[in-house]
């Protein structure tokens, strides 16, 4: 194997199937880049058998071939080299020469035909999405999967298309977060995908309108971005059933200014540090929202203004869960619906449609 390639967008192939190595496989193999060399250029394969990416680099190959590389110290010798071509051969059985301007590495390199093979899927349903919709979704979802390991399914974000709307949906089980975009298809379907599959996959997409390919099977899902494809596994079992949360009626209705709330509940939490319920008490009157948090440290008191529309509720939260949703939302005015103090609250934008949010209160002992 004899390759010649320009040393940024070998960079940028590293980068990106690193995304996919996360050190905890068993198998030494997959610590590896695979990288195959044939006329049309090289591919780039990383794995941790969950999720796999391969992506496609513009390269002068002199002579074919396959070798794996270590990940981490491949992508280290890269990113070091000067601005000029790179030069990668194999000059022994086992080692790999990467030559660039006056630098010279010999590194060892392992057997490609260990490498596990990539799924090969059937393509039975495709589904076609912008990839700045596909990065927005993700990104006003994602801060709501259970970070616990006790209920892996909800460890995922349930990709639902159903009646012409592409939903996605994580939960907690103290806060949840759906996003609906309209999709112009056919068919219904509802997988679960690995959270962290989702975060690799949006740092991979841009803010751009080309589309991404979404390919589903039984076990697994593929995202083809044209140059780099990236394969997962989905979560075995079936998602909660998300509508059943949501409350049908509503006793108060707050409009208010969504950055003045964030900011205040921010502050207010500064108090809030003991044990880690970052507790916040938000009293709701006809003209304003007073927040207050007491604790060892101190004590304060926020006031921000709002439009009511209800009975006033007493009701308390984690301060972090609400700061979440605030900071994912889009709108400049917000919509919270409340029923008691106890109850679900929903956030909601006033504008959009799009995105609605479910948050727990914290019961407070009177």
């Amino acid at each position: 194997m004899i390759i010649i390639c320009n040393k940024q967008k070998l960079q940028d192939g590293i980068s990106i199937c690193q995304k996919a190595i996360t050190g905890k496989s068993t198998m030494p193999i997959l610590e590896g880049i695979y990288i195959n060399a044939t006329k049309e250029g090289i591919t780039l394969i990383g794995s941790d058998i969950d999720v796999c990416i391969e992506t496609k680099v513009d390269a002068d190959v002199l002579e074919e071939g396959k070798v794996v590389i270590d990940s981490k110290i491949f992508g280290e010798i890269i990113r070091k080299l000067p601005n000029s071509d790179v030069r990668i051969e194999i000059i022994q059985d086992d080692t790999v020469q990467i030559t660039c301007e006056k630098s010279v590495f010999n590194v060892v390199f392992m057997n490609a035909d260990e490498f596990p093979s990539i799924p090969k899927l059937d393509i039975a349903k495709e589904l076609k999405v912008s990839q700045s919709i596909l990065k927005n979704m993700i990104k006003s979802t994602s801060f709501a999967i259970a970070q616990d390991e006790t209920r892996p399914i909800l460890q995922g974000i349930l990709f639902e298309v159903k009646e012409k709307k592409l939903n996605l949906v994580a939960l907690d089980g103290y806060r949840m977060a759906i996003k609906t975009e309209y999709l112009d298809n056919d068919f219904d379907i509802e997988v679960v995908i690995p959270g962290k599959t989702l975060n690799e996959v949006s740092k991979i997409l841009e803010d751009v309108e080309s589309i991404v390919n979404i390919t589903f099977t039984n076990n697994h899902i593929l995202f083809d971005l044209g140059e780099t494809k990236i394969i997962s596994r989905l979560l075995e079992g079936k998602y909660v059933n998300y509508l059943s949360l949501l409350p049908q009626e509503h006793k108060l209705l707050i409009n208010v200014n969504r950055q003045e709330l964030q900011n205040g509940i921010e502050r207010a939490s500064l108090m809030a540090k003991e044990g880690n319920s970052n507790l916040v008490k938000l009293e709701m009157n006809e003209e304003s929202i007073i927040i207050t948090s007491n604790s060892q440290l101190g004590k304060v008191r926020e006031e921000v203004t709002a439009n009511m529309q209800g009975d006033p509720i007493q009701i308390a939260f984690n301060s972090r869960y609400i700061i979440d949703v605030l900071k994912n939302m889009e709108d400049d005015n917000v919509q919270i619906e409340m029923t008691s103090s106890v109850s679900p609250c929903v956030i909601k934008g006033k504008e959009a449609e799009s995105y609605k949010y479910l948050v727990l209160p914290v019961r407070l002992i009177r």
